[in-house]
């Protein structure tokens, strides 16, 4: 899988973890401990894709 392809998947798997967050954030009763794993998801994601964006290609 060619580096572009990659970084927009993990993108795009990352924009749906938010649209579960926005919505587990809407509901009532929601369990915090969801929330926080979520939220963990994202950030892993968020730091996996700018370390791909920053290190240098293998040539």
């Amino acid at each position: 899988m060619p580096l572009e392809s990659h970084i927009h998947s993990l993108e795009e798997r990352h924009k749906e973890l938010e649209g579960k967050l926005e919505e587990l954030q809407l509901s009532p009763g929601v369990n915090d401990y969801d929330i926080a794993d979520i939220k963990r998801q994202k950030l892993l994601l968020k730091d996996r894709i700018e370390q791909l964006k920053t290190e240098p290609t293998a040539s």
